[in-house]
């Protein structure tokens, strides 16, 4: 499997995600809100001459596998508390012809109940895992499709990391229907990728860390 660079607009490797592309973010009043949510532009190359897809996801891989203490006043999640893969934006059976996707092509704002899953202008959503972060709440449970940003528990004792990974694949379509998750998708590429290309971003809502 070779390389693929990607490039994603205001968003370096290694370094902080803007708050313009967070679902949640911090105030002078509030350690949490709605921030804009506006997913980035992304840029790769064009995959290995056998590319017939591809596929974008996003996942945040220091999600607690906890979320008892999250957000609460006088309470910590602590660093050491074991983490898991949390999914934020699943985009499968993107065309071989498209290398890059506009800002604002997946999310503009935050919306209660979640963006459409399915067939899509780029390509073909799946759902993110906000669905079941937000099952809870009646005012915004539903299935959320297409980008969610970051929201991590403005108590979490460590930074976030955000995985941003296209993937080359050597079939048109994977084959998914329905509300199908980031799991999913993964599962279907296996035996299909030719090329993949990773940017890492971080951030927090904890006053500590920033």
């Amino acid at each position: 499997m070779t390389n693929l660079n990607l490039r994603i607009d205001g968003i370096a490797d290694g370094e902080r995600i803007p708050e313009e592309f967070a679902f949640g973010i911090r105030t002078t009043n509030e350690p949490f809100t709605f921030g804009a949510n506006v997913s980035p532009a992304m840029h790769w190359d064009a995959g290995p001459k056998d590319t017939k897809s591809f596929a974008v996801i996003m996942h945040d891989r220091t999600v607690p596998t906890v979320f008892d203490d999250a957000n609460q006043e006088g309470k910590t999640i602590p660093a050491n508390l074991a983490r898991m893969d949390f999914m934020h934006w699943v985009l499968v059976d993107i065309a071989a012809s498209t290398t890059s996707l506009p800002k604002g092509a997946e999310s503009s704002a935050v919306v209660a109940k979640g963006k459409a899953t399915g067939p899509s202008k780029y390509g073909v959503r799946g759902a993110n895992d906000f669905g079941m972060f937000m099952a809870s709440n009646p005012e915004m449970a539903g299935n959320y499709g297409g980008y969610d940003g970051p929201a991590p528990p403005w108590n979490d004792e460590i930074m976030h990391e955000y995985v941003f990974t296209v993937y080359a694949l050597d079939v048109e379509s994977l084959g998914l229907n329905g509300v199908f998750s980031g799991s999913d998708a993964l599962a279907a590429t296996v035996g299909h990728v030719l090329a993949s290309g990773q940017v890492v971003g971080n951030y927090t809502l904890n006053p500590a860390l920033i």
